[in-house]
């Protein structure tokens, strides 16, 4: 049912990986029968039609485009202060200041009518949500162009309500997820159900197909998911270590050694909960308080600013470098070539 309703011959999908996906990797996925996705929830929609051209010009096959659908941030100027002066002693310690301000550095998908307009204009294949759900009317209008449509949702609540609104397939991410939480109220309860028990819930619960993620390696990974009753698999930090990956060496070099085996759960590097390799930023903020930290995406302009000012002298463990709990299993490899053993290792 999922592989006609997305057009792919295996059921394996790249995550989407704001900042770290291409359209070079989301094309070789696509390319050999999996769904290729790029993230386009942190930049403009100019950059966007031109990634979705990129990706057209590889492939022509199905591929995903992935919004960021968070509740536009409130500015709060002694809260941004207070944090810029906790991160003073890390901007310190590399030779830098840090910003006087900071901002919200990116608009959501909730507010930005340019980048709907970029969406029915180049009418890629998918659509896929993070955060949240957009308008029902944008939701009409993004089905009327004939694009499928796909939210993420790490509880049942939260997946009832994008089918409510107008879904094709809900993403099961479960607890295990590198990088941010789908969760849609950062600020509320997480029950931080696994990618297992998610999985299994909404395919009991639901109506439409579920697409599991968190923690899915390889191909064994994928073939317990869909025995669970997942119509996909969904793959993120597998993919970091590929050729065609954004990843910096630093980020490289990080989930090749003794720090895959320690990820930790922060929202300190941006301001919502993300899962992310221990570095010297997860440890700022394990001392932190949510209500310490700005909100997303502001605090991530200081996290973002601090990261730039390290790597220019070489220092590499400020970044955000977001991995899974699978992440001791990640492969360097090229796109294709990492496709090829997922779909033999499916096979076999």
């Amino acid at each position: 049912m999922l592989d006609k309703l997305l057009n792919i011959e295996w059921p394996i999908i790249q995550a989407p990986m704001a900042g770290t996906s291409t359209p070079a990797m989301a094309a070789a996925v696509s390319n050999a029968g999996g769904l290729g996705s790029i993230g386009v929830g942190a930049v403009s929609a100019a950059s966007a039609g031109e990634m979705i051209a990129a990706v057209r010009e590889r492939s022509d096959r199905p591929f995903n485009v992935n919004l960021f659908c968070h509740e536009p941030a409130r500015a709060d100027a002694a809260r941004e202060a207070a944090w810029l002066g906790r991160l003073r002693p890390a901007f310190n310690q590399i030779g830098a200041e840090p910003p006087t301000t900071i901002r919200e550095i990116y608009k959501s998908f909730l507010k930005d009518e340019e980048m709907l307009s970029t969406l029915l204009a180049t009418k890629p294949q998918v659509v896929s949500f993070h955060f949240g759900v957009p308008s029902p009317d944008w939701i009409r209008a993004m089905r009327g162009a004939g694009i499928v449509l796909l939210g993420s949702a790490t509880s049942l609540r939260e997946a009832r309500l994008l089918v409510s609104a107008g879904v094709h397939a809900v993403v099961a991410q479960g607890y295990e997820a590198g990088g941010h939480r789908g969760i849609f109220d950062p600020d509320g309860e997480d029950i931080q159900l696994g990618t297992i028990a998610l999985t299994r819930l909404l395919v009991r619960e639901l109506a439409v197909p579920i697409i599991a993620a968190g923690g899915i390696m390889d191909g064994a990974g994928i073939a317990a998911v869909l025995r669970l009753g997942a119509g996909a698999a969904q793959l993120g930090t597998a993919f970091v270590l590929t050729d065609e990956s954004a990843a910096d060496r630093g980020y490289r070099a990080a989930l090749q050694s003794e720090a895959a085996n320690h990820t930790v759960m922060t929202r300190a590097i941006s301001g919502r909960p993300a899962r992310c390799l221990a570095n010297r930023f997860t440890a700022i903020g394990a001392s932190a308080t949510p209500s310490d930290i700005p909100e997303y995406p502001i605090a991530y302009d200081a996290g973002k600013s601090l990261n730039a000012a390290a790597k220019l002298v070489g220092v590499f463990g400020y970044g955000a470098q977001w991995a899974g709990q699978g992440a001791p299993l990640a492969r360097s490899l090229s796109t294709g070539k990492l496709m090829a053993e997922l779909i033999a290792e499916l096979s076999g």
